[in-house]
């Protein structure tokens, strides 16, 4: 069991990722998800910030956001879109309504029980309504991020964190759900070339969960493997690509 990550501390610069990872198809498919169920109400579990949930509000959509930290809501109340905002857990909902869509963006790895989450969404659905769970699945090492490359211990705790889309989609069909299928979202693609890797905001010990999760000597080690590259590339005056491809997928599901 991996340690539970406080986003207290990560709210204030959180939002730094938006500026720079390009998810720019995720919130289009966001909004087709939203006209594919004829939305009234969305709900979205582990809202953070609320970047996903401001530019449905800005589309016109009744938003509701649930997170378990005050530091992440407290940021998303600062926006100027209308946003109803929860704090709560992904497994006890606590809403009185139905909603036609409900989502979550690269947040399950954080609920503590994922298919409590999963029967959660069923009960907050109205019939014909979906739920949707965007994220990445790091099994089988799909992903192409040089974070995993040079911090020691991150992918081997994102293979704990994070739950394999089989497994999400057989949490779904256990609850009820139907026509539960993979589709995908978007492949964020942003290397970095030699120095320019220090400017990635990813970088920071705060910025990520992979890296604000490692003990501060960890962290240090992962920073110095990345200079000591550099400097040995710069030597021998080669190039030196920090690869950065990340498939992020969807496993969606209808409540009949």
């Amino acid at each position: 069991m991996t340690k539970a990550l406080n986003y207290n501390t990560i709210a204030p610069t959180y939002n730094r990722r938006f500026v720079s990872d390009g998810q720019r198809q995720t919130g289009a498919v966001l909004r087709g998800l939203a006209e594919e169920t004829q939305a009234q109400s969305v709900l979205e579990v582990g809202c953070g910030t609320g970047h996903w949930l401001a530019g449905l509000a800005g589309a016109g959509y009744a938003c509701f956001g649930l997170d378990r930290s005050s530091g992440m809501l407290a940021q998303a109340a600062q926006r100027p879109e209308a946003l109803h905002l929860v704090h709560g857990q992904a497994e006890a909902l606590p809403f009185g309504g139905l909603f036609e869509l409900l989502f979550c963006v690269n947040a399950i790895h954080h609920f503590g029980d994922k298919a409590a989450f999963i029967h959660e969404a069923w009960r907050m659905l109205s019939p014909g309504g979906a739920l949707a769970v965007i994220g990445m699945d790091p099994h089988g090492k799909r992903e192409d991020w040089y974070i995993y490359d040079y911090f020691d211990g991150t992918y081997e705790t994102d293979l704990q964190r994070f739950p394999a889309w089989a497994e999400v989609g057989a949490w779904m069909e256990a609850a009820g759900f139907v026509q539960v299928q993979l589709r995908p979202v978007e492949t964020i693609y942003d290397p970095k070339e030699g120095r320019a890797v220090l400017d990635d905001p990813f970088l920071q010990k705060h910025a990520a969960s992979q890296l604000a999760l490692l003990s501060d000597d960890a962290y240090t080690g992962g920073m110095r493997r990345i200079h000591q590259a550099l400097e040995a590339a710069e030597h021998a005056g080669q190039a030196l690509t920090f690869m950065s491809r990340i498939q992020l997928e969807m496993m969606i599901g209808w409540k009949p």
